[in-house]
């Protein structure tokens, strides 16, 4: 699975519906409205790295409303749980 966070400036007046256009592409998963420079954030996930083309540059890109993009590829996931393990290492040392 590789997945793609995507930051969206979007027209303001079309946040909301660029949202709804954005949930409504095939790969994906999540859109947040959020604060600050940029206006929406998109969680692409697909199975294989040539799918992000189609889902960024060729539906992403060509949708009306989204001024501007800057896509991040993850690497690897850290989930909550790896997190809360990563910090337990080396605590019965201090206790």
């Amino acid at each position: 699975m590789v997945t793609a966070i995507v930051l969206i400036q979007a027209e303001r007046q079309l946040i909301p519906e660029t949202a709804e256009a954005l949930i409504g592409i095939n790969g994906v998963s999540e859109v947040y409205s959020v604060a600050g420079e940029w206006d929406l954030v998109a969680i692409v996930r697909v199975n294989e790295q040539e799918q992000l083309a189609d889902v960024i540059a060729d539906k992403m890109h060509k949708m009306p409303g989204i001024v501007k993009t800057t896509t991040l590829i993850a690497f690897k996931a850290y989930a909550r749980k790896d997190l809360e393990r990563m910090w337990e290492i080396g605590m019965e040392e201090t206790l």
